[in-house]
């Protein structure tokens, strides 16, 4: 059986004070329960200060990015081995703020976001430090609108893990993220995310073989709430969450994580 994962990709927010007291919370909330995995993904700069806090907590801790190069002139990045030296356990790559929104525009006003090539090497990097990367993947509205829903994932999933060998498959950690549920309060309903991890799960099949596949974790980030989490948990090929806005406050994160919990009969 794979182990749920629930990880709180925090993003641009908090202040020092506030991250530590987010971490307070949910420690205290989470109360040594170790039925599940749980991360916390706080800004870079917040990396350190966070691995304190959850010293001797069953709480783990991914960076939100990572440069692919071991290092030289790249400005502003930090690469997978500065991460890991954090504490780090996971790094999150390929999130649709970076596929979609952050890097320059074109001559046309397009912005254009990492590349599926960008986040192999990403990988590769991640998996070289022994890292775990969370690799996410979804379709924009217009693509679901489209009937490209299968067709986006297995491109992206196909590129994104370019990089990934069959020997250390088995470890990776896949996230449905529908573009159109991330932060708008619109969640997928429990048959469009169970249809969309088991395309997702079939083309783990194809790549890396059954065995691999069935024990490769996919979450579902997408407006998840505790209100959500239980039915959208039950779901056979829905392996945890990454979490945005409602892991900011704790009792929100350990709500979805008890949620988890139950769906999962643990």
């Amino acid at each position: 059986m794979r182990k749920p994962f629930v990880a709180g990709n925090w993003k641009m927010n908090l202040d020092l004070a506030g991250a530590r007291s987010l971490v307070a919370g949910i420690v205290e909330g989470l109360g040594g329960s170790s039925k599940i995995d749980v991360a916390i993904c706080p800004p870079s700069i917040y990396l350190f200060p966070m691995a304190k806090a959850i010293v001797e907590s069953t709480v783990a801790m991914g960076a939100q990015n990572c440069w692919s190069a071991p290092s030289g002139a790249f400005t502003g990045e930090v690469s997978a081995a500065m991460v890991k030296e954090t504490g780090c356990r996971y790094v999150i790559l390929g999130h649709s703020e970076r596929r979609n929104t952050i890097g320059p525009r074109d001559s046309n006003g397009n912005i254009a976001g990492e590349s599926n090539d960008m986040i192999a090497a990403k990988v590769r990097a991640v998996f070289d430090n022994e890292m775990i990367p969370i690799v996410c993947v979804g379709e924009t509205l217009a693509q679901r609108d489209a009937n490209e829903t299968e067709s986006v994932l297995t491109s992206q999933l196909a590129g994104s893990l370019a990089s990934v060998k069959a020997e250390e498959a088995s470890k990776l950690v896949v996230a449905y993220e529908p573009v159109w549920a991330i932060g708008t309060g619109r969640t997928a309903t429990s048959a469009q995310a169970q249809a969309a991890h088991a395309h997702i799960r079939g083309q783990l099949v194809e790549r890396f073989g059954a065995d691999v596949a069935n024990a490769i974790r996919i979450q579902y980030g997408g407006s998840v709430k505790p209100d959500n989490a239980r039915e959208l948990m039950s779901c056979p090929d829905v392996d945890g969450a990454l979490v945005g806005g409602a892991s900011l406050k704790p009792a929100d994160f350990v709500g979805i994580i008890n949620e988890t919990i139950q769906a999962k009969d643990l």
